[in-house]
């Protein structure tokens, strides 16, 4: 039985497989069990592939080649002291000491010992400058460190040898790494030159946030959607596409491509979030407040759908509705000290004037710098009576505001 009929039965998913291999490898020749290794271990049994090499290394322990590779396929199954035992034992004058350092440098990245992965890369671009695997391992480093400008500088380096490395695309690790450090512009043509190779749904949404990033909103439309069309399942699109609309002003637009968004993924507390926002946009107060509410159903703490919703009813004097909606937060083990501001305008407003005294006291804290609250609460206890606190917060919003001739005649009176 030869190589490609095992192979075969491991795809057919054959239990006898193993036997058959064991059969083949008594009568192969040394390179026929090396390249059996090399298809074996892509196909997902490494550790056959590794006791394979291991035999390789017993009948021919010159060939340094072997160890280096029986190493990094043991740093793949987790065998680290192993393979890094094996690794050290070669010496710095082996044709392979190159390899030895890159296998290394790729298990200290891979642990987070940055610093030491980079001394290794270091140490081999020494002994090999112009080897561009080795180039492109410090540029994939500095990324991943956050060093991205100095990443994309290495890439531009490597760049014009992109035809040696048919396996790589050097265009979009390009136009990766010029987005993560915020450079848009940069990234832009080498989206392009990369789709031009291939479309591919991650491709299409970078180049559309790229193309979202530096203010070109049509063109960013134009790519999402034809993102949606290949694959209407990519969820992330709906959202950046209506934030895209919004950018344009295009705001029914907007909406309606958030709405098909909560209609494929209806667990995004931030689709609705995006919709109640547009809705208020568009006058349509009932959406709106449907949409909040159901934000803050799915995350009963979420900050940012409890405080819009709570603003469209203080816009609506709904002020029962605040109430009811701080009992509910409450209610579910949060507390928002950010709604104490409007329960004690609410509580005003209803007449529960003991209620709204402590609330405006609890507000006080985290609100001294705010005028528009000192205001309000200045002229609260006035109206209650209470003087010589209502003198404490004016004397407060004239230390905001010394030149406020009202306050400074109020001070006067009281």
């Amino acid at each position: 039985m030869t190589l490609n009929e095992i192979l075969r039965q491991i795809e057919t998913g054959q239990n006898d497989w193993q036997e058959q291999l064991e059969t083949y490898l008594l009568n192969a020749e040394p390179d026929e069990i090396y390249q059996a290794s090399e298809q074996l271990a892509a196909y997902g049994f490494v550790e056959e592939a590794i006791r394979m090499l291991e035999h390789l290394v017993y009948l021919f322990p010159e060939e340094e080649q072997l160890k280096v590779d029986q190493a990094i396929w043991m740093l793949e199954v987790g065998r680290e002291e192993q393979a890094l035992t094996i690794l050290q034992e070669i010496p710095r004058q082996s044709e392979v000491y190159p390899q030895v350092l890159l296998a290394m440098a790729d298990y200290y990245q891979m642990t987070g010992l940055y610093e030491v992965a980079e001394q290794k890369l270091e140490e081999a671009t020494r002994l090999m400058p112009d080897e561009p695997l080795l180039k492109l391992a410090k540029a994939e480093l500095k990324r991943e460190t956050g060093r991205y400008l100095e990443a994309a500088r290495i890439y531009e380096e490597v760049y014009p040898l992109r035809s040696e490395l048919p396996h790589i695309d050097l265009s979009q690790k390009l136009a990766e790494t010029y987005s993560a450090g915020a450079a848009y512009e940069e990234a832009i043509p080498y989206f392009k030159d990369s789709l031009a190779q291939g479309e591919a749904p991650d491709k299409l949404f970078q180049y559309g946030y790229a193309l979202f990033q530096i203010g070109d909103y049509k063109a960013a439309i134009e790519q999402l959607d034809e993102l949606l069309a290949a694959d209407p399942d990519y969820y992330s699109a709906y959202l950046l596409s209506a934030q895209a609309y919004g950018m344009l002003k295009e705001n029914q637009s907007a909406l309606e491509r958030i709405e098909q968004g909560i209609e494929k993924d209806s667990f995004e507390k931030e689709y609705y979030l995006v919709a109640g926002k547009l809705a208020l946009k568009l006058g349509q107060e009932d959406k709106a407040q449907r949409y909040f509410s159901e934000a803050i159903a799915l995350d009963p703490e979420y900050i940012d759908g409890i405080l819009h919703l709570v603003h469209l009813y203080m816009h609506q004097e709904e002020y029962e509705a605040v109430v009811q909606l701080a009992a509910d937060v409450q209610a579910d083990g949060a507390t928002l000290t950010s709604l104490y501001p409007f329960l004690a305008q609410s509580h005003h407003e209803l007449e529960n004037y003991n209620k709204a005294y402590d609330f405006y006291k609890l507000a006080y804290t985290e609100q001294k710098e705010d005028v528009y609250f000192l205001e309000k609460y200045a002229y609260f206890l006035l109206e209650e009576g209470k003087r010589k606190e209502a003198k404490s917060v004016i004397e407060q919003l004239l230390s905001l505001h010394p030149q406020a001739v009202e306050w400074r005649e109020m001070i006067d009176n009281l």
